[in-house]
């Protein structure tokens, strides 16, 4: 009843619904909305009520409950399982618990959200900080009927959803920096952890875990150089606007959906590719590929319909896997 209600005052800002208008929409006493106001006041909801005028959302805090990221979906699918924790020890493991411990198709599109993370994890291994009420850290269980080789793919896929809903919500041009992050300005906002269970020849399930630094304004000292967040890159284009995280969340998935739809018509990034080169940093760039069997560098070309960076080198053109090595910039990070 809550998001319902915060679903139909979030679309009427600027006039006021009348509770009798509630009531016949949902099918309730004017009792069950007045709890309801009253349970989203206390959640820091600013609603004001006006006599035979009815109630006005004025503001909305910076939350991630599941009744403020549930009203915040524009998706078909995506995301119409919403699980929320205020403090969980990994979103892509709970995840994987759900998708482990039940069968139900149903369960596809799933999305786990948390405040908190007590053992947040990036790619090979690697931690992530994950203070609460800064940052977003939400995870996507998908069970696709896609070929196990395929997957890896879905990675790239994230990334574009992710630079256009951060783009769309903030006005920020942050870039793909191959295969599984995001920045801005030559520093990392976003990092993607993408994990499969499989057999030979069937997916049994794909969790896509995402961090992004929302509020962040300080960062562990490992990564205080090459790390940054959308509230410092808005506040050094002189921009000191509000930051909603169930926002951003909503604009992410809907993107994702989209894409992920178009990846599913060919189970390649052949009609994304053009639009993914569009958004990566690396192009055109000197890399150095950090490869087990050797260390190298090229000019980073983009990538192929496979995903693969693109590398040309004195002796020709490499693809590179990302399941297989890391790439770095010459200069610096990117």
């Amino acid at each position: 009843m809550k998001t319902k209600i915060l679903q139909v005052l979030r679309q009427n800002r600027d006039t006021y619904v009348s509770g009798q208008e509630l009531c016949e929409k949902f099918g309730v006493s004017r009792t069950a909305v007045w709890k309801a106001i009253k349970q989203l006041k206390e959640s820091g909801y600013e609603i004001t009520a006006v006599q035979n005028r009815g109630y006005r959302l004025i503001s909305v805090p910076d939350i991630l409950s599941q009744s403020e990221v549930a009203s915040q979906l524009h998706t078909k699918w995506l995301g119409r399982e919403v699980c929320y924790f205020e403090e969980i020890d990994s979103t892509n493991m709970a995840a994987k618990r759900i998708a482990e411990e039940s069968d139900r198709a149903d369960w596809h599109g799933c999305v786990v959200v948390a405040e908190k993370q007590t053992a947040g994890r990036g790619r090979r291994g690697r931690g992530w900080s994950s203070p609460p009420g800064t940052g977003l850290f939400f995870s996507i269980l998908l069970k696709p009927g896609i070929a196990p080789g395929n997957a890896s793919m879905l990675t790239l896929v994230k990334g574009m959803a992710t630079v256009k809903g951060i783009s769309e919500v903030t006005g920020l041009k942050p870039q793909i920096k191959w295969p599984n992050d995001v920045v801005l300005n030559g520093r990392k906002i976003v990092g993607i952890l993408t994990e499969m269970s499989a057999q030979i020849d069937y997916v049994n399930h794909i969790v896509i875990g995402t961090g992004i630094n929302v509020s962040q304004t300080e960062f562990p000292e490992e990564i205080a150089k090459t790390a940054t967040s959308l509230k410092l890159e808005l506040e050094a284009e002189g921009r000191n606007v509000p930051l909603s995280r169930a926002q951003i969340l909503g604009a992410v998935l809907q993107y994702f959906e989209q894409y992920y739809e178009t990846f599913l018509k060919t189970e390649d990034l052949s009609v994304l590719m053009e639009e993914y080169n569009s958004m990566l940093v690396n192009r055109g760039k000197m890399v150095r590929v950090l490869d087990p069997l050797g260390e190298y560098e090229g000019t980073a070309l983009g990538i192929n319909d496979r995903g693969e960076l693109l590398v040309e080198r004195e002796d020709g053109i490499c693809q590179v896997s990302s399941g297989e090595v890391s790439v770095r910039g010459i200069y610096g990070y990117v």
